[in-house]
């Protein structure tokens, strides 16, 4: 079932809407049309109780005034690139450096804020929203026409599809991604440090002091980075690293073990309170681990509650941080006729010891 409802008018007068998707099963996805923002989620626990399981507001005032991302959308290019600068077919372009020296999440307005034309579907897969827009040539310093397309379905078998695909007239970057902040054990219960992750990967990009990757591909073995084997969040996090130390925390793209193109598990994570299990597929490169290091009790979120530091964490699939300044990563540049699609999955379930 798709319910459809106004959700208020941005700052410059532009009405928002509120799109709320349901299954079988009860799980509940709110999305609105400003960011392409995931609200709230709602998914049982082991006693087959539905919570709230992603950080955010209750009203449109919130995202337009506090947000550190949550829930949105994320683009043209997710992530860092170093002294927002990079150099394409021998042309320099120079974006807003708006994180430290660093250009971050697509600039000053990125996908984040803008209204996005919606369009709710159903289908034989299960029911959802289309978000179109398309990004003219220089925004936010950015070359081309980017036309994208973001299909959010969700599905009987309690899985969130995320479906991107972009075209453009000139070459550009592109490296879309999702910034929802999840709290499997429920939106403001407190920290996440006691949920339990794997991380599929043997490999990250270790970051300098700015959080830029240095180029390097860093076996996880031996260090504290290491989710190979499913281990709590607040195991390690304060170890003395310099990786963490950087990051303030775990803020680190992790590269997907995979054998070939397509789907595969990038993260496990289960919270053992409630029994709840996310599980995340995707056909993209990386993954960036994201422990809410910077929220700090300024923000008061849906239930009332202030959101301390690490009270979400975020799995953002994605190409790496700063790829057009890195020839050795996987190339983020799209180019005219050529199609940008990549696929993640958001799949909930329960701890099958917690039945």
């Amino acid at each position: 079932m798709v319910k459809h409802e106004a959700f208020g008018k941005t700052r410059d007068g532009q009405a928002v809407d509120l799109y709320t998707l349901s299954n079988a099963q009860g799980m509940e996805v709110r999305a609105m049309s400003y960011g392409g923002i995931i609200l709230s989620l709602r998914v049982p626990d082991k006693q087959g109780r539905l919570g709230d399981v992603v950080l955010g507001f209750n009203s449109l005032e919130g995202y337009l005034t506090a947000s550190p991302y949550f829930g949105a959308i994320i683009g043209r290019y997710g992530n860092r690139i170093a002294k927002g600068r990079f150099t394409l077919d021998g042309v320099e372009y120079k974006l807003a450096v708006n994180n430290g020296p660093n250009h971050l999440h697509g600039g000053l307005k990125g996908f984040d804020k803008v209204v996005w034309h919606a369009e709710p579907f159903k289908n034989k897969t299960g029911v959802g929203v289309i978000f179109t827009h398309t990004s003219p040539d220089g925004d936010e310093g950015y070359p081309g026409n980017l036309a994208v397309k973001i299909t959010y379905t969700l599905t009987d078998q309690d899985e969130l599809i995320l479906d991107y695909h972009a075209t453009t007239d000139k070459a550009t970057p592109v490296n879309l991604t999702q910034h929802t902040y999840f709290n499997l054990a429920g939106e403001g219960s407190g920290d996440v440090l006691g949920h339990i992750v794997m991380l599929n990967a043997d490999r990250f990009t270790p970051i300098d002091s700015t959080v830029i990757p240095t180029g390097e591909l860093r076996p996880v073995k031996g260090t504290p980075l290491d989710f190979t084997r499913a281990t709590a969040i607040g195991a390690r996090i304060n170890q003395k690293d310099e990786q963490l130390a950087f990051g303030g925390g775990y803020d680190h793209n992790f590269v997907i073990n995979r054998k070939g193109p397509g789907l595969v598990l990038a993260a496990r994570v289960t919270e053992p309170t409630s029994g709840r299990v996310l599980e995340v597929y995707t056909t993209q490169p990386g993954v960036q681990f994201y422990t809410g290091n910077f929220l700090d009790g300024t923000i008061t979120g849906k239930s009332g509650h202030t959101y301390q530091r690490r009270s979400g964490f975020c799995l953002e699939t994605q190409h790496y941080p700063d790829s057009p300044n890195h020839p050795d990563f996987p190339s983020t540049i799209l180019r005219p006729g050529e199609e940008y699609k990549t696929r993640t999955i958001y799949k909930f379930g329960i701890q099958k010891s917690a039945r």
